[in-house]
């Protein structure tokens, strides 16, 4: 019969930490109303405020205990806020590359433009479809696009290491579906000229990018004559003309892509069925903000998963703290509960009681741990590992309000599963064994 308690004590604890992980802090507010609305209206309620007003006042007397949750717990929320701030860093600076009033195309079977190729013919085509604004000359605004990989030495490396940073070729367009993109130092490349431009954060991952640095690319000569800034992706990039990078790289008249802009966001539509139904073409379009989206999809996951599975780990180690703090805590106060339950308080006064305790322990441990992880990561830069023929990218961390909220909720979840067998054991131990072990 033990047996078949215990387990229906386990499986309602999936339950609730299963509809836990999902709640909104909208929901967490409501319960916090709802607990406190019974707290001073039901005689059940008002029995566990004098429970755990007795125990919260006794944490002074515990600080040494006490801490080892909340340092505990801190830890595991600022693990755990800190690397799912990279994932949602990431995933940002993909996000901020797009726009609804924009598209790109590629050939059809592609996954990203590396591997996709445009023929000049199909750039003429794709320039005449509905949907696509145009400029005061009545010219389609289309930037054609090639992407090519470069080694570059890294910034502060002493073993001369390289890495791949990607170079665009774009043409005069580029600057008009993307008017984010801003010249800070120097000046734009000239068309027809071995230039480059450089984003911020290439500047910042790579050695001799400078403003008046030569390079080579495609073992041509070329210099640097400006920088540029625009908050997300394209920072990490290396743009020049792109007839001249086709031919550094003896890429022909084509492009990998081709980015349009659009009269309105409503276009794409029009825009897109009228590329899949000419006969002609073999290509897809969709909006910038679609195409960012799809390619930070992976990553972020992989980044989630790996700030979850640590954060769980760490989370086992802290919930066995608290389980060993609470069942001494309980130990200690094993009379008082004992009396309290003899003169008539309930058993669940006394379990809610000291689950809010350790709850309480619980949440301070969460703020601090979101804190100092918001404190010291957000806009922390990274960039990733550069794999293949893509250029490395340059992000800032982003901790943002929702982080910190499933921070707390790890938090407060490792307060619940902490406290809730020592608090039923205080309040299913008969009176008078408590008595004695006191």
């Amino acid at each position: 019969m033990k047996f078949l308690k215990n387990l229906g004590l386990v499986l309602l604890l999936f339950i609730l930490l299963a509809v836990w992980v999902v709640l909104p802090w909208q929901g967490a507010l409501i319960l916090a109303a709802l607990l406190a609305l019974w707290m001073f209206v039901f005689r059940s309620g008002m029995q566990t405020r004098s429970v755990a007003a007795v125990g919260i006042s006794t944490l002074t007397q515990r600080l040494g205990s006490s801490a080892v949750i909340v340092v505990g717990i801190a830890g595991v929320v600022g693990v755990l806020v800190s690397l799912l701030a990279m994932a949602e860093g990431y995933g940002q600076t993909l996000r901020n590359s797009g726009s609804l009033d924009t598209a790109i195309v590629m050939r059809g079977a592609s996954a990203n433009e590396v591997s996709s190729s445009l023929t000049r013919d199909d750039l003429v085509q794709i320039s005449q479809a509905p949907g696509v604004a145009r400029n005061a000359k009545g010219e389609a605004i289309l930037s054609a696009e090639t992407v090519v990989a470069a080694n570059l030495p890294v910034k502060g490396s002493k073993t001369d290491d390289q890495a791949s940073a990607q170079v665009r070729g774009v043409s005069e367009a580029a600057f008009a579906v993307r008017p984010n993109v801003k010249i800070v130092q120097g000046k734009s490349f000239q068309p027809g000229l071995r230039e480059l431009i450089v984003g911020k954060g290439a500047l910042r991952q790579f050695d001799g990018l400078q403003v008046g640095a030569t390079m080579k690319l495609g073992n041509q000569p070329w210099t640097v004559v400006g920088i540029f800034a625009s908050g997300d992706a394209m920072e990490s990039e290396l743009w020049g003309d792109a007839t001249m990078v086709n031919d550094a790289y003896r890429r022909g008249n084509g492009a990998n892509s081709a980015t349009v802009k659009l009269e309105n966001p409503a276009a794409i539509k029009a825009f897109g069925e009228s590329l899949e139904n000419n006969p002609q073409l073999k290509v897809k379009a969709m909006t910038t903000v679609e195409f960012f989206a799809k390619q930070s999809e992976r990553m972020t996951q992989i980044l989630r998963i790996i700030g979850i599975t640590v954060g769980a780990i760490m989370a086992v180690g802290a919930v066995f703290g608290a389980l060993n703090t609470m069942f001494a805590a309980v130990a200690t106060r094993a009379r008082e509960i004992a009396t309290l339950r003899a003169i008539g308080f309930r058993g669940l006064p006394v379990v809610i009681a000291v689950m809010l305790e350790t709850t309480l322990l619980a949440l301070v441990g969460g703020v601090i741990g979101g804190g100092l992880a918001y404190l010291v990561f957000n806009g922390f830069e990274a960039s990733t590992m550069a794999a293949g023929s893509v250029g490395k990218l340059s992000f800032n961390l982003a901790v943002s309000p929702q982080l910190l909220w499933e921070g707390i909720k790890w938090a407060l979840a490792i307060g619940f599963v902490g406290g809730l067998f020592p608090a039923v054991r205080a309040a299913s131990l008969p009176v008078t064994t408590a008595l004695r072990e006191a």
